[in-house]
């Protein structure tokens, strides 16, 4: 079910989009592929949409603050109105990606639990691979 939903989330994405997300999806399941994939379609319990449709790898356990949690993915790709996103939702310290990416990423916008860019040929993917990995060992 999980890669028809993936599937049907890719085909009616524009075709530069689709394509760098196939790519992605490719490469971090061929990196760590002892990884869970899961798909949220950005929906809340309503039916209402609340976020942009995440392909998920690798799970953790989300407390909220009333006390309950929930599994939820570790590292997230999506498309958005700017490019594409990679979130790292792992890693607790929420300077360590500006601190210890940023600057070698190349041409990407990196935020506490984000990295946000337009193309792959914008960014070191060594680099990005390199986030991804520490943020499976935080998870």
């Amino acid at each position: 079910m999980t890669n028809l939903q993936i599937q049907s989330f890719l085909h009616p994405l524009p075709a530069p989009k689709a394509a760098i997300l196939q790519a992605l999806h490719q490469a971090i399941q061929e990196k760590f592929p002892q990884k869970e994939i899961s798909f949220l379609d950005g929906k809340d319990e309503s039916g209402k949409i609340v976020s942009n449709p995440n392909i998920g790898y690798g799970s953790q356990l989300i407390q909220y603050k009333d006390g309950s949690s929930r599994p939820f993915y570790q590292v997230g790709i999506t498309a958005t109105s700017k490019g594409i996103s990679v979130y790292l939702l792992s890693i607790k310290d929420k300077n360590y990606l500006k601190t210890n990416y940023a600057t070698r990423i190349g041409k990407a916008n990196v935020t506490g639990y984000c990295i946000q860019f337009k193309a792959l040929t914008d960014i070191d993917q060594t680099v990005l691979f390199e986030a991804i990995a520490y943020a499976f060992e935080q998870g």
